[in-house]
């Protein structure tokens, strides 16, 4: 097990039911993975490294957006017109699906020419962003874990296209956690690439170490979860009522 991987291994606790995956956004070729020996759509690769294969792809390997969406293409003008969407009944007119384009988070032009992908088990690299894919529960023990020390707040970004956008480079760029349903991607819906309930979370690398951190110290099912509604309810009423007493003696 590379020291990588040890890091991370509390993630294997969870028994998820397709591996965690690490990506990596690369100026060159990354040493001891294969380039990946298809073609595929941005989304897709997820999918690919899920199913056991660590790989790296270039400009050359991706379809649909993803090459724009790592500043390794000029923007395509008739998609950037905006009329593709409702051609596919995304959108109701063009002017909708063109807004789309002034905010999805982008890579600067040529600063990547590489993007690698890896099963957290092969993982031998830093990843740049860790795709969780998980059902409600576990995705609670995730969001939990994000606030537990620090108390920050958790929202989901998302557009109905362009998701790969939201789910590798947004967490990248803005070192925010981020998390969106698979079925609320028009093309990952399209494309039939995840079961349905399962949530799709995207860790930024600076996040890692704190989230590690609380998964190993918090209880993922806090004693509130077992208990029932009314005992739940007489337990914080103790506590409360605790509380209150220690302020007025102080």
């Amino acid at each position: 097990m590379s020291s990588i991987q040890q890091d991370l291994s509390v993630f294997n606790k969870f028994n998820f039911e397709v591996p965690p995956v690490g990506v990596k956004f690369l100026p060159t070729k990354p040493d001891g993975i294969k380039r990946l020996n298809k073609i595929l759509d941005f989304c897709e690769m997820l999918v690919e490294a899920q199913n056991g294969s660590s790989f790296y792809a270039t400009k050359e390997d991706f379809t649909c957006i993803g090459p724009l969406l790592l500043g390794m293409v000029d923007g395509d003008p008739i998609f950037q017109s905006g009329q593709v969407g409702p051609k596919l009944e995304v959108f109701k007119e063009a002017r909708a699906n063109r807004r789309i384009y002034q905010y999805i988070p982008k890579l600067a032009k040529d600063t990547v020419n590489n993007v690698a992908f890896s099963p957290l088990d092969q993982l031998s690299f830093e990843p740049d962003v860790l795709v969780v894919t998980a059902n409600p529960s576990q995705a609670e023990i995730l969001l939990r874990a994000n606030s537990y020390t620090t108390g920050k707040m958790w929202s989901s970004k998302g557009t109905p296209v362009a998701a790969c956008a939201w789910l590798y480079i947004y967490p990248y760029v803005s070192g925010e956690l981020n998390f969106t349903l698979p079925a609320f991607s028009f093309g990952m819906r399209a494309r039939r690439l995840f079961p349905e309930g399962l949530l799709l979370i995207s860790i930024p690398w600076d996040l890692l170490p704190s989230m590690v951190e609380s998964l190993q110290d918090m209880e993922w099912v806090p004693h509130s979860h077992t208990i029932g509604r009314e005992e739940h309810k007489k337990k914080v009423k103790r506590i409360v009522d605790a509380l209150r007493q220690e302020f007025i003696t102080k």
